[in-house]
């Protein structure tokens, strides 16, 4: 339950800033490859002299400077309000009505409410769980950077790089032309993997229904931990079909465009576990909807993305399983997340620990024209 005394802040500014972040590891999936991560970083200002601060992943490098305008647009409707996301969320969710609130216009303004439950959290001295209701504790994760589709060889190599850390746990893409080829990558990790290493496939929406169906009943016999988004993502029947008839469990849920979809999903039984995106969710605000939902349902909830934010929701979360941990945006953060003995460790600083590494934004700061 979220603390119901909040310190009072007024909206003062607002600053984006895009960069282009080269990742380490290339992700090659099923979907597209990826080299680069495009944020979108979110310092909200408060007269009180508070800075909230969040980003926004936005996938294709294209999409930046959308999120940039849209949260220009927003701070217009709400410069001088005071800082209360749900309130926030609503008159905005009003002012955006005619374009929708979906899409790229949902995940910019998730921005926005972090950036404000952050500041809160800042204000009132405590970590952002903490004012979420929840504890600071450790959080399981697992390593979501690599195991793209890619070479036998380069596969076991990255596998075992994965581990560092004391991870013991992995995620493999899947959606190679084959079945065969499937399976090969899956026995190939495992044979490089020490024993009792859990191993999460994602086919980043590849199949279709009966293909799902094919190579879903082949990989039961594999140990896969779940199986992630076999088919197109808003398919909520054919992912009930799957759930029914695969043993593995079927996750979804990093595209839930805000918390009804998520809603649908759990009434049409379309997954064993859900894993909602901080952005896509709706921010803080968003994700504690879904926490609600998830708790009625049993369904035990995962994150996608975002570890920085993840963990404290993750930690404030009655059904938490799994946080899914990238190093996407360290290179611009001053402290990004510590990760021990497979962990992710929440600090006991107020907020939710986010500070620009003020050199590496401006090495990957996108010049505007």
């Amino acid at each position: 339950m979220i603390l119901t005394t909040t310190p009072v802040l007024t909206i003062r500014s607002l600053r984006t800033v895009a960069v282009h972040v080269p990742m380490k590891r290339a992700l090659g999936t099923s979907a597209r490859r990826m080299d680069m991560a495009p944020l979108v970083l979110v310092d909200l200002e408060t007269a009180e002299g508070i800075t909230g601060r969040a980003y926004v992943f936005c996938y294709v490098p294209s999409a930046t400077p959308a999120v940039e305008a849209i949260l220009r647009g927003a701070f217009a409707r709400v410069q001088g309000d005071r800082v209360a996301p749900v309130e926030i969320g609503a008159k905005l969710g009003r002012h955006f009505k005619l374009l929708g609130v979906r899409g790229i216009v949902t995940m910019a303004l998730a921005g926005l409410d972090g950036a404000c439950w952050d500041a809160l959290a800042i204000a009132a001295g405590v970590p952002l769980v903490s004012l979420l209701g929840g504890t600071v504790r450790p959080v399981r994760a697992y390593n979501s950077n690599g195991l793209s589709l890619m070479p036998g060889p380069a596969l076991a190599d990255e596998a075992e790089e994965l581990l560092d850390g004391g991870f013991t746990a992995i995620k493999l893409r899947l959606g190679y032309p084959t079945l065969e080829e499937d399976l090969a990558a899956a026995h190939t990790v495992r044979r490089r993997v020490p024993a009792g290493t859990i191993v999460m496939a994602d086919y980043n929406q590849a199949l279709t229904v009966e293909e799902a169906l094919q190579r879903g009943r082949a990989l039961d016999h594999e140990g896969l931990a779940w199986i992630e988004e076999p088919i197109r993502h808003d398919d909520y029947a054919g992912c009930a079909t799957l759930t029914r008839e695969i043993t593995t469990p079927i996750q979804i849920g990093e595209n839930f465009d805000g918390p009804l979809a998520m809603a649908d999903a759990l009434a049409a039984h379309a997954c064993d576990y859900a894993m909602p995106d901080f952005a896509r969710i709706g921010g803080v605000s968003g994700w504690m909807q879904a926490v609600a939902l998830a708790q009625t349902a049993g369904m035990k909830i995962s994150s996608h993305l975002y570890p920085e934010f993840s963990a404290h929701l993750l930690a404030a979360t009655p059904t938490c399983h799994w946080l899914e941990y990238v190093d996407w945006a360290a290179p611009v953060l001053k402290q990004p997340i510590e990760i021990r003995d497979g962990h992710a460790i929440i600090s006991n600083r107020p907020g939710a620990c986010i500070e620009w590494n003020e050199e590496g934004v401006e090495k990957y700061r996108v010049s505007r024209t």
